[in-house]
């Protein structure tokens, strides 16, 4: 299994950011798939996650500023990002199967 993270980026505070992660020998709809976030000095930590059904479950810090969403033909998903502050700035993984992407950084400038 290969998860190929992308989309980070360095972005002002109330910038957006599209993430994206693209998946081989898997199919994310049939799968359910994380996104989550690891701050420099901190434990990694769940952002959004999309179910087999296609259902999505946002942590509490979102606050409906993130929305997950999957392109079954791409085979990817994506973890829009909007309203970020100084406090996203972190590497974001995908993960599918317990199996992890290498990470992405997004950075937000204050």
């Amino acid at each position: 299994v290969q998860l190929q993270a992308s989309g980070g980026g360095l972005v002002q505070t109330g910038g957006s950011l599209r993430l994206s992660c693209a998946a081989s020998e898997i199919n994310v709809s049939s799968t359910s798939m994380t996104w989550y976030r690891q701050a420099p000095g901190k434990e990694r930590e769940l952002v959004a996650r999309i179910t087999r059904s296609g259902s999505t479950y946002n942590a509490d810090f979102v606050k409906g500023r993130f929305t997950l969403s999957r392109d079954i033909a791409k085979n990817t998903v994506f973890l829009q990002m909007n309203m970020l502050e100084p406090e996203d700035k972190a590497v974001y993984y995908c993960n599918g199967q317990n199996c992890w992407g290498q990470g992405t950084q997004v950075t937000v400038s204050s």
